[in-house]
């Protein structure tokens, strides 16, 4: 007797007609014809059972803030962060709580179960640490929450930060962060990461730099996170988040740059909606849109994963908390359109953004956690084209969301009675 059932389910491997057997917030069997009975069951009907989507880079002491204090005029990265600036004295402990906590049920509507935030550690004040720690803890039932201490205005260019930082660490947040490229010199930028990466070897955690966030190809922080990573025996612990500067580097320095970030097991987390609306401010025509090299760096072996980065705040007046709109975004914007492109980018999604944060018990494979998601499509490429709804969004074994199904009723003479989307899935493997 098991507590759930899900028969007839397509996993994003390519195996179909799976049952996936629940018992005590555990995978417990996974296989063809499961005869067994069970506490609930669920027809999957041959549509795409995932585990759930996982953003390994977010900003959830900003998000739902859009419009505070004011609008981004310009649209750009730098009065986003000024705004911020304006709007961080004011913030409190209450209203940071309540818009994170709005914002979390929004992700799991979108089957979004793990979020890595990053945490303002600027101001003294550590309003911003001491509410996400709080929101840690009311949506750990339902969600995976990481926060990492970030420098937003420099670890060394703000004169608190170095302190704030130990502070929140010793606060309990998970991750050590830096923004390399905003601080006063390169030079300055170079000692913040040896620093940073210092303390995380020294604290046994993870580091996650914003890295190169920038149009300028001369912006080479990367290439010291790789260095310092394998200095510090941190190789595997390390992520370089935006990494948008490799977009316009010269190739041959972009050859020796790979391979170093290989040898260091660094992850990537680009962020395909925000730097596509950030990036090439100061370009005319041709415009850059600021990705990093996500298909060199897939084929050279590094785990890339992408983040959702800001949803209605100083930076970015859209969002939906849907990381499949983000695998949208890139498809285009690399034109990785095969089969493989977009299993791949479904993975940025899913199981490679569960390495990045070293998730334990994620997958679908037996003793995983029963956390998946049933969406209204029939393979992972479908997922992408469509950003379907989340049938059900089950989370140690439990159905935590529902979502009816998109059909359209029609009345056309001679035409079917109802569309579905996932009816229009190519008779090919995608």
């Amino acid at each position: 007797m098991f507590d759930l059932l899900i028969r007839n389910a397509t996993l994003p491997d390519g195996r179909s007609g799976i049952d996936i057997a629940v018992r005590d917030g555990r995978i417990a069997a996974l296989d063809t014809g499961i005869a067994a009975e069970a506490a609930e069951v669920i027809d999957a009907q041959g549509l795409l059972v995932s585990p759930p989507f996982v953003d390994p880079h977010f900003h959830m002491d900003a998000t739902l803030s859009l419009g505070l204090p004011r609008m981004n005029v310009s649209g750009t990265l730098l009065e986003g962060i000024a705004l911020w600036g304006e709007l961080r004295p004011t913030l409190t402990r209450e209203a940071l709580i309540e818009r994170a906590v709005r914002y979390c049920d929004l992700a799991v509507s979108k089957g979004l179960l793990a979020i890595r935030s990053h945490v303002d550690v600027s101001d003294p004040r550590l309003v911003t640490a001491e509410a996400l720690l709080e929101v840690r803890e009311i949506v750990a039932p339902y969600i995976d929450l990481q926060l990492v201490a970030f420098p937003q205005d420099g670890y060394y260019r703000c004169p608190e930060a170095e302190a704030a930082l130990s502070r929140a660490l010793d606060m309990g947040v998970d991750i050590v962060g830096g923004i390399p490229h905003f601080e006063r010199t390169m030079a300055d930028g170079a000692a913040s990461i040896a620093a940073l990466c210092r303390i995380a070897a020294d604290r046994g955690l993870r580091v996650d730099m914003h890295c190169d966030e920038t149009d300028d190809p001369l912006s080479r922080h990367v290439e010291t996170l790789a260095a310092e990573t394998i200095r510090f025996g941190l190789q595997g612990r390390v992520a370089g988040s935006h990494l948008t500067s490799m977009h316009s580097m010269d190739n041959y320095y972009v050859s020796k740059l790979i391979p170093l970030m290989a040898e260091a097991q660094l992850h990537a987390i680009p962020n395909p909606l925000i730097n596509i609306m950030l990036q090439g401010r100061h370009d005319t025509y041709p415009k850059r849109r600021g990705h990093t090299r996500i298909p060199e760096l897939m084929a050279a072996g590094l785990t890339v994963g992408f983040g959702q980065d800001c949803v209605l705040d100083p930076w970015y007046s859209m969002g939906s908390g849907d990381l499949l709109d983000v695998a949208h975004m890139a498809l285009h914007a690399t034109q990785m359109g095969s089969g493989a492109d977009k299993r791949a980018l479904f993975d940025a999604v899913t199981v490679n953004s569960a390495k990045i944060m070293g998730l334990e018990g994620y997958g679908l494979e037996v003793g995983c956690h029963a956390d998946m998601v049933l969406l209204q499509a029939r393979d992972p490429g479908e997922a992408i084209r469509l950003r379907p709804n989340r049938l059900k969004v089950i989370r140690r074994g439990k159905v935590i969301a529902e979502t009816a199904p998109e059909v359209t009723r029609l009345t056309l003479s001679g035409r079917p009675e109802q569309v579905d989307p996932a009816d229009y899935a190519p008779r090919h493997a995608s």
